[in-house]
């Protein structure tokens, strides 16, 4: 039998208030009650805990980030002598906190973004909820996404990367809406 079409119903499991979700969306804030709801293929909604920065201006639409502590470790080879691979390890050896756009964007802010975030991360201060742009990227996206970040990064030296490994350990994410 081929693979089976199940509908899942995007009702709010606390509340019973439907969900108004439009295609690519994997995440939402219930209008009702608040209760943060992900889409999980196989258990339908899941309770999500969603954390707005204090650092929103009043009225301001957010942007959805996961946020996660992640480690890694870089094997590099280059051209040519100059090798970095020792400041790649020192900056990988320490956990990071990886913020990952859960919105949609284009690559481009994906390469700018992420790695500015990493290496200057906002302080993460709850505040009140606000709204914000739809949440698109799905955390089982997560680690391809931070693995970009990372080559980003790595590319950015002035070695001559020619191939880089990652390994990528990252923990359960959270969802920030961040200014």
């Amino acid at each position: 039998m081929a693979g089976r079409v199940s509908l899942i119903p995007l009702v709010c499991f606390k509340c019973e208030t439907a969900v108004p979700a439009q295609p690519d969306e994997t995440a939402w804030v219930c209008a009702r009650c608040g209760q943060g709801l992900l889409l999980d293929e196989e258990k339908g909604l899941a309770a999500l805990s969603v954390q707005y920065s204090a650092a929103l201006p009043p009225g301001a639409t957010g942007r959805p980030f996961w946020v996660a502590q992640g480690t890694a470790t870089t094997i590099r080879k280059t051209y040519g002598s100059r090798n970095e691979s020792a400041e790649s390890a020192r900056m990988w050896a320490t956990p990071r906190r990886f913020f990952i756009p859960a919105f949609t964007c284009p690559l481009e802010t994906i390469t700018s973004l992420g790695p500015a975030l990493l290496q200057r991360p906002p302080v993460l201060e709850p505040g009140p909820a606000a709204p914000f742009q739809p949440v698109t990227l799905h955390p089982c996206d997560l680690n391809a996404v931070a693995e970009y970040i990372i080559l980003s990064i790595e590319a950015g030296r002035k070695d001559n990367l020619k191939e880089i490994q990652i390994q990528l350990q990252l923990s359960e994410p959270a969802l920030w809406v961040l200014p």
